[in-house]
């Protein structure tokens, strides 16, 4: 079977992060591999803008997969090259998903996500409990509270892939679980299809750290608190607001508009917008962006 590209395209609308899929939200898109491009990232390009029309900004390779063949021997592999890609949404555009939709327990700005990790942790700890040996229970024991930051070690947001590989292990999502057992909520998806997304869900989360990435998801103009709040979305933890601005001005990544965010009740918020010109050279340098919980 030849190989596949597979693209993780998103894009950030009303402060949510959201992917494209396809068939219900089971598939994200993919295609054959051609030859011809001078490289994959350009066949990718070129295969997404013209499959769906979306015009792509940062793109990089994640990882290739290989789904474990069903039937037949090796050659049923399915072997998939994966991209993340950045966009923006039209509006009006279909099979956009809020990828919290998928992994509710990475969202840990809201209570509902923070309840549902207390609620795993318990399922893991029964998980656990159930290894043939004491050694194999202390073994599931540390890995759980390492990947969900419990026992005081914190919530490290990066590890989206390991926390969704864990609960696979455990029979606790769709893909993984005895028919007609209870599994936690988060659509489900086709084949490895999840794992693509929590690696690029990971690989984004560390992205924005060092690198000033965020900026392909804003729009040309925004308010410093939708800044905060976009980068806040992605990462699926709060921010203090005060450390976030400080640190913003001090790398100079963005400057005023001159103009005022419209419809805002209270003091006019002013608009900012990236400078094209620092942008390349933190390509280069990094920067850094306060991802820490607020107190």
């Amino acid at each position: 079977m030849p190989p596949e590209l597979i693209a993780v395209l998103i894009a950030v609308s009303d402060d949510r992060p959201m992917v494209l899929t396809l068939d219900g939200g089971r598939l994200l898109p993919s295609g054959p591999l051609e030859a011809g491009h001078r490289s994959l990232q350009t066949g990718l390009r070129l295969w997404v803008e013209h499959q769906t029309g979306h015009a792509l900004g940062h793109v990089e390779q994640l990882y290739t997969f290989a789904d474990a063949p069903v039937d037949g021997g090796p050659d049923e592999r399915r072997v998939m090259i994966s991209y993340l890609a950045l966009t923006r949404i039209r509006r009006g555009e279909r099979g956009w998903r809020g990828w919290y939709e998928y992994f509710p327990w990475e969202d840990q700005t809201a209570p509902e996500g923070r309840d549902l990790v207390v609620r795993i942790a318990g399922l893991l700890e029964e998980w656990a409990g159930r290894a043939p040996s004491a050694a194999r229970q202390e073994a599931r024991r540390q890995r759980v509270a390492l990947t969900f930051g419990l026992e005081g070690l914190g919530w490290d947001d990066e590890l989206v892939l390991q926390r969704y590989e864990l609960l696979w292990e455990a029979g606790l999502v769709p893909e993984s679980a005895p028919p007609g057992e209870a599994v936690l909520p988060g659509i489900g998806m086709a084949r490895d299809e999840r794992r693509v997304l929590a690696t690029a869900m990971a690989r984004l989360r560390a992205k924005i750290r060092y690198r000033p990435v965020i900026y392909e998801l804003m729009p040309d103009s925004f308010t410093l608190l939708h800044l905060q709040r976009t980068v806040e979305a992605v990462a699926g933890q709060p921010m203090h607001k005060q450390n976030f601005r400080r640190l913003v001005a001090q790398q100079g990544l963005i400057e005023e508009t001159g103009e005022v965010a419209p419809d805002t009740r209270g003091r006019p918020a002013r608009l900012f917008r990236f400078r094209r010109e620092v942008i390349g050279a933190r390509r280069i340098a990094g920067s850094k962006l306060p991802l820490a919980r607020a107190v």
